[in-house]
């Protein structure tokens, strides 16, 4: 069983309140987890869901996984390092505030082990493959440059209309 693993560290969230979102979808599969987050009204919500979408293009480019038999094997959340910063108080004291970050880590794995996604080469129809590679090579992007035209709508007008002195 080849488990996926991807990690997100430094995230400038409290991990308390990440961790009332993995607790959410940690164990279940992963379009259920992904359907729950996107709905899930909680600012931790959107980097989870896209550190699960980066775990599970993880699992199905460089391992051949099908993405229907994933699940979410474990997502941990740990504390990160501690911005330290300082806030004026009564009488010429300071106060210490903690700035906290986390660090996710999430694991996925198959529900059925062994199943895999063939790999399927996208060619167009009609056209053979050298062809498709030499264009592939001797592409380069296409700039439109329109020469002489300055300004927006007004055109010269604006000019007139918006001058700092009356003339």
């Amino acid at each position: 069983m080849a488990e996926v693993k991807a990690q997100l560290n430094n995230l400038r969230l409290a991990p308390r309140k990440v961790r009332a979102v993995a607790g959410l979808i940690r164990g279940k599969d992963v379009n259920y987890a992904i359907s729950q987050l996107e709905h899930f009204i909680k600012r931790s919500a959107s980097p989870v869901k896209k550190l699960l979408n980066s775990a599970i293009a993880n699992a199905e480019n460089n391992f051949n996984m099908v993405r229907d038999n994933l699940y979410v094997k474990s997502l941990v959340v740990n504390e990160g390092v501690k911005l330290k910063r300082f806030r004026a108080k009564g009488f010429g004291r300071a106060e210490m505030i903690q700035k906290k970050t986390s660090h996710i880590e999430i694991v996925l794995d198959e529900r059925m082990p062994g199943l895999r996604r063939e790999k399927t080469a996208k060619v167009k129809k009609g056209v053979s493959e050298e062809a498709v590679r030499e264009t592939r090579t001797n592409e380069k992007p296409e700039v439109k440059r329109e020469i002489g035209k300055k300004g927006g709508m007004l055109g010269n007008i604006g000019k007139r209309l918006f001058q700092r002195k009356a003339v």
